[in-house]
């Protein structure tokens, strides 16, 4: 079954701008508080991240090195 589709109207950039600043009015932002913990947290995962992913790598190349050093 083939849908047939209607091509979308054209908006006025006036309305367009209305519309857009409607929305934005919607929008639950979030506080100071909320977005400083939210960044703390992603800082605390990258670092653990950053860690993880350096010791694996160490020991990768350790394991290489001994495999290659036999």
């Amino acid at each position: 079954m083939a849908e047939t589709s209607t091509p979308k109207q054209k908006k006025n950039p006036v309305d367009f701008v209305r519309e857009v600043r409607s929305e934005i009015r919607k929008v639950t932002w979030p506080t100071r508080k909320e977005t400083t913990a939210s960044v703390v947290a992603v800082f605390i995962m990258v670092t653990l991240v950053a860690l993880f992913l350096f010791v694996a790598d160490q020991v990768m190349a350790w394991g290489v090195s001994l495999i290659l050093n036999v």
